[in-house]
């Protein structure tokens, strides 16, 4: 079978090797969708922190059960499919104490061991979600995104009935908006630089969209929300400057949930942060029942996904397909690679 290797930084080699064996508890997927994120950019930049070359990316992904082991009851041949792409250890405190999501030695596919970019992968079977009928193979790629959504979303207070705030319109802040919308939020506003990714926020139902170009940040919270603002605002960018938007507009007693991947060490204003009493908090990946609740949006047709994938290339010009999102820059949201 095919395989694509990045062997290193910004170069891909396809390689020609078997198709893997599986185990009695392990199922073969034929790989039909890999979605290309924001951590995949890193490590063709080779600024993941954590990965090294050579590395087989792919962790968002969708397929067809091609084949099973033994001992796998629960699917079957021809299964539509997506999987976790977490490696977890068991036995670490998070993990004993149902946090495997954060275990002391989590290794993700496609990061810190083999990823799915390759026709055909063998995984564990008890990591693989089935997609109902009504989900096509392009949003089966898109529920592990989706589910990163749904977590970040859940380390917060219900948002049912809230008033929301998620500055950055990329991939996943235009999930964690939609997413919010579809778990019952009231009102949700999202802001971003970009009037591309802003327009795609609107088509996806999202309330309010706010360039922050050109307008205050602070003055379109008063304009949409009034003075009691927001309950909680998700920080999906991973800059300092979105950080010091998200403290300063906080309304005092609220939450603030970072979602977006910091590159570097920043500053923050924790003085703030004490006289507001802000509740600041990390989200980490997700867990089984993500999935399912990303499963559950998707089939209630709570999530647009045709605005959020943007371009399609096939799996021989994967590295073009980094080539169009450096080019591109803030005018493309997921790129999918066909297989």
């Amino acid at each position: 079978m095919k395989q694509a290797v990045m062997v290193n930084p910004g170069k891909i080699d396809f390689r020609n090797v078997p198709i893997p064996e599986i185990s009695d508890s392990q199922v073969l997927i034929k790989i039909q969708r890999i979605g290309v994120c924001g951590s995949d950019v890193h490590v063709y930049h080779g600024k993941h922190p954590y990965t090294s070359y050579p590395v087989v990316q792919g962790h968002e992904v969708s397929g067809l059960i091609e084949k099973k082991g033994a001992n796998v009851t629960l699917l079957n041949l021809g299964d539509k499919v997506t999987f976790q792409p977490q490696v977890f250890c068991g036995k670490c405190f998070p993990c004993r104490h149902g946090n495997y999501h954060i275990c002391d030695n989590l290794k993700v596919m496609g990061f810190q061991t083999t990823g799915a970019a390759s026709e055909f992968f063998a995984i564990d079977a008890d990591k693989v979600i089935f997609l109902p009928d009504g989900l096509d193979l392009d949003q089966g790629a898109l529920v592990e995104p989706l589910a990163v959504a749904v977590h970040a979303l859940n380390r917060s207070i219900n948002v049912e009935n809230k008033k929301v705030i998620v500055l950055g319109a990329g991939t996943i802040g235009n999930l964690v908006a939609q997413a919010a919308k579809g778990m019952g939020a009231e009102k949700v506003l999202i802001s971003d630089i970009s009037e591309f990714r802003l327009d795609i926020a609107k088509k996806c139902g999202i309330d309010y969209q706010v360039n922050v170009l050109h307008e205050e940040l602070s003055d379109s919270i008063f304009r949409y929300f009034g003075p009691d603002k927001a309950d909680i605002i998700f920080e999906c960018v991973g800059l300092e400057q979105t950080l010091k938007q998200a403290i300063e507009n906080g309304r005092k007693g609220s939450d603030i949930i970072i979602v977006g991947v910091y590159g570097d060490l920043i500053k923050a204003d924790m003085g703030l942060v004490q006289d507001k009493e802000l509740k600041i908090s990390g989200t980490l990946m997700y867990q089984k029942e993500d999935y399912i609740k990303a499963i559950d949006l998707l089939k209630n047709k709570k999530i647009n996904t045709a605005s959020v994938i943007t371009s399609f290339f096939p799996f021989d010009k994967y590295i073009e397909a980094y080539h169009y999102i450096e080019e591109k820059k803030d005018q493309c949201l997921k790129v999918m690679i066909k297989i």
